[in-house]
């Protein structure tokens, strides 16, 4: 759709140009409008149609378009593109799409992913697919889609949701573990390869995270496996004496930091957001 003409200036990201993949709703959604409030113009992807290995409801084209909606009430420029990270062909679309209406991508937030509980061995090779598809190799089809066009500009900010299981296993959810500890060798990676070009590549590790790939039924009977239907009320408890979850806008926080000129000297690292949670882990 058209990009709004740009409203207010003054914030440290003016001028510039954000991709966020998974911007339908939750820590996307929240990333958005961040990045809007301190100035950029937004490009905002999610895949608008069911996933049939997935629980809950996946982020919708009006969710979407709410998305692009309060980025406008920041004053920013949205454009919204219907797009599945699975498919490289797709990624590269966005670009091009972001290139088309701004002439540039500066930022990128490789944010798509989903959640899921299966014992590895009762595990199917459709949930593991799925789980590899989008939760790391659609961070790579982020990365091959806006790169090359970074590196002919000299300039770039990338950025990758990864996990704070990517530190540790994950009981049920080996397939997640495994996809979110490989997010941070493609982050190492590509770090390495892009530093020379004014690019750099970073990841955000976070805790549990107040959305719905926490709030539904597949990961509350994960939480509270004694009780054959457990409801949000049984499940909160459990938070109540921990660290807690994260909200959405937390993780914003974290991003804008990495996306800043100020903090053009983070590089490859791993930032871990956990309210404390990390404490017991390397």
């Amino acid at each position: 759709m058209p990009a709004d003409e740009a409203g207010r200036s003054g914030g440290r990201l003016d001028g510039r140009v954000a991709v966020i993949t998974g911007g339908a709703r939750g820590q996307g959604r929240a990333h958005a409008v961040r990045l809007a409030r301190e100035g950029a113009d937004i490009v905002i992807c999610d895949i608008g149609e069911p996933i049939g290995t997935v629980a809950y409801p996946m982020g919708s084209e009006t969710e979407l378009a709410e998305t692009a909606r309060l980025v406008r009430e920041q004053g920013r420029r949205a454009v919204t593109v219907k797009a599945d990270v699975r498919n490289l062909a797709a990624m590269e679309e966005v670009a091009a799409q972001a290139v088309a209406m701004f002439g540039r991508i500066d930022i990128l937030l490789a944010n798509a992913g989903i959640a899921g509980a299966s014992p590895i061995a009762e595990m199917t090779g459709e949930q593991w697919k799925d789980m590899i598809d989008i939760n790391l190799t659609g961070v790579f089809h982020a990365f091959r889609a806006v790169v090359p066009h970074m590196i002919e500009r000299g300039y770039g900010r990338i950025v990758a949701t990864s996990s704070i299981v990517a530190r540790m296993g994950a009981t049920n959810s080996g397939h997640y573990a495994a996809a979110k500890w490989g997010v941070i060798g493609l982050v190492k990676s590509l770090s390495l390869e892009v530093a020379a070009h004014g690019i750099t590549v970073n990841a955000v590790l976070p805790s549990g995270v107040n959305t719905i790939q926490v709030h539904n039924e597949v990961a509350y009977r994960a939480f509270r496996p004694d009780l054959e239907h457990p409801t949000r009320e049984d499940v909160m408890p459990l938070f109540a004496n921990g660290p807690g979850l994260l909200e959405p806008e937390d993780v914003s926080a974290a991003m804008m930091f990495l996306v800043s000129d100020e903090h053009g000297h983070m590089n490859g690292e791993t930032l871990t957001l956990s309210a404390g949670m990390s404490a017991s882990t390397t």
